[in-house]
């Protein structure tokens, strides 16, 4: 990528961090060149130092921009859900599915190159994480306090719906037979199926 003449320091900075997650998601972050990076992006790789603090930041700084516009983007889907438990649900549901396909190398990114971040950087992550998976606990909580649903165990069952649902982001291609909507609408119909509680049976 030749380097655009005049390009100011967010620009570069925002060049950097694109060609830093397509080459993290394609070969890894262990396997990312510095040099490779700053050639990519059109400047020396002494300059990249003026953008990043190490290798080490980038990607830390990558996974903590992820998660930040993941719980705002969620928070504000919450929102415009109103307050009926089910409602909130979904759209908890809905958004995830859809943000997950969108942002394959992002979400790929953060879920696998866990294990590269250094203690006090994988700290910080994790509690980001902690976050976003406290709020479907709080989802499912409600929905049972209102009598929608049935959930043995909410931990549990949050991390296996996060599971399912961010799984889509392995397999997902944009020319493939169903388009978003329909996967997200697919994905949320089977998940909230799944706890929705069952009239008692009438008795013979």
């Amino acid at each position: 990528m030749a380097r655009i003449t005049g390009s100011n320091g967010a620009r570069t900075a925002a060049a950097i961090r694109h060609a830093a997650t397509r080459q993290i998601y394609r070969h890894g972050f262990a396997a990312m060149n510095l040099r490779t990076l700053a050639a990519e992006v059109g400047i020396q790789p002494s300059s990249l130092y003026n953008h990043i603090r190490s290798k080490q930041a980038l990607l830390a700084d990558l996974m903590q921009a992820h998660m930040e516009a993941l719980l705002a983007a969620t928070d504000a889907a919450l929102a415009a859900a109103g307050p009926m438990p089910l409602d909130r649900l979904r759209a908890f549901i809905g958004h995830h599915v859809l943000y997950h396909m969108e942002r394959r190398e992002e979400v790929y990114i953060a879920n696998f190159e866990l294990r590269a971040l250094d203690a006090a950087n994988y700290g910080r992550i994790v509690a980001l994480r902690s976050a976003y998976e406290r709020r479907l606990m709080a989802l499912l909580e409600e929905g049972v306090a209102a009598g929608e649903l049935v959930v043995d165990d909410i931990t549990v069952t949050a991390f296996a719906l996060l599971a399912m649902l961010t799984g889509i982001c392995t397999w997902y291609r944009p020319n493939g037979r169903l388009d978003k909507a329909r996967l997200s609408a697919l994905h949320t119909d089977l998940a909230i199926e799944g706890l929705r509680r069952r009239p008692c049976p009438r008795s013979a």
